[in-house]
């Protein structure tokens, strides 16, 4: 990883697609700082796609596409996508997804909840459709990342897939992830064709479930809170800010307008 101030005027000068990670890329301590909404608008304005890109539910994907100056937001690490078009809520579904009433996931709930002191089911997991939430560090008491990768093991040793955020292990059924669906998306709605267009995405994120993100677009950059999560992962972001959370958004947006010769901050 290399200090965000390090990406030039070249490399900027492609970025037309921004996808981002939410809890504790774009948000700090559970906020949503005004540094971090006031890039979102920078890049809007500017004529960005914008793109979160999160294992937030399905519920909070409704209110993000509706209310926020995005293009859409890929939901529930993949499983869905939801935008406004035309003055009407679009949604599209991942085909393997599967519904988080499946038993296997119901088991795999009952389990970590009997076995694992201190889980405990996410608070927004009533407005989830596909995946299971097991909040070990957005509530109190916050435990630790060696009990999160306890989990995620216990979760694939059942026979789900699961993957670990900054807040929450999620667990689910199916072959998806938030690299397919994100991409899947930006084809569908975005004119943006993968094989030429890679090089125009830069993905901001901090923690494992990025590292499909991270490995795949070539320019990316993880928010000062990913050395936290450094000795977990394989693969890391091309860039990293000095602030953590919002705050490292914001600096990295900057950044690329500042490189990119964009001076219209409104």
């Amino acid at each position: 990883m290399v200090p965000i101030k390090d990406l030039n005027r070249e490399v900027a000068q492609d970025i037309r697609y921004i996808l981002m990670d939410i809890d504790d890329t774009i948000t700090t301590n559970g906020k949503l700082p005004a540094a971090a909404y006031s890039a979102l608008w920078k890049l809007h304005n500017n004529g960005f796609v914008v793109v979160p890109v999160t294992g937030r539910p399905a519920g909070w994907c409704d209110l993000i596409a509706r209310q926020w100056p995005v293009d859409g937001v890929v939901g529930e690490n993949g499983a869905l996508a939801f935008w406004e078009e035309e003055g009407h809520m679009k949604r599209m579904f991942h085909e393997n997804a599967v519904n988080n009433t499946h038993h296997t996931l119901q088991e795999i709930k009952e389990k970590i909840l009997l076995e694992i002191p201190g889980t405990r089911i996410a608070g927004d997991q009533f407005s989830r459709m596909f995946d299971i939430a097991i909040d070990f560090a957005e509530e109190e008491p916050k435990l630790s990342l060696t009990v999160a990768q306890k989990i995620k093991e216990m979760c694939t040793n059942m026979g789900a897939i699961a993957k670990v955020s900054s807040i929450h292990v999620n667990t689910w059924m199916g072959q998806y992830d938030k690299l397919s669906m994100a991409i899947r998306f930006l084809e569908k709605q975005c004119n943006y064709n993968d094989k030429r267009d890679n090089q125009q995405v830069l993905f901001f994120g901090d923690s494992p479930n990025d590292e499909p993100m991270f490995s795949h677009f070539h320019q990316s950059v993880g928010v000062a809170s990913i050395l936290d999560y450094k000795e977990m992962m394989k693969i890391l972001p091309t860039y990293i800010t000095s602030f953590k959370g919002g705050e490292g958004f914001s600096e990295g947006v900057d950044t690329l307008l500042s490189a990119k010769g964009i001076t219209n901050y409104s």
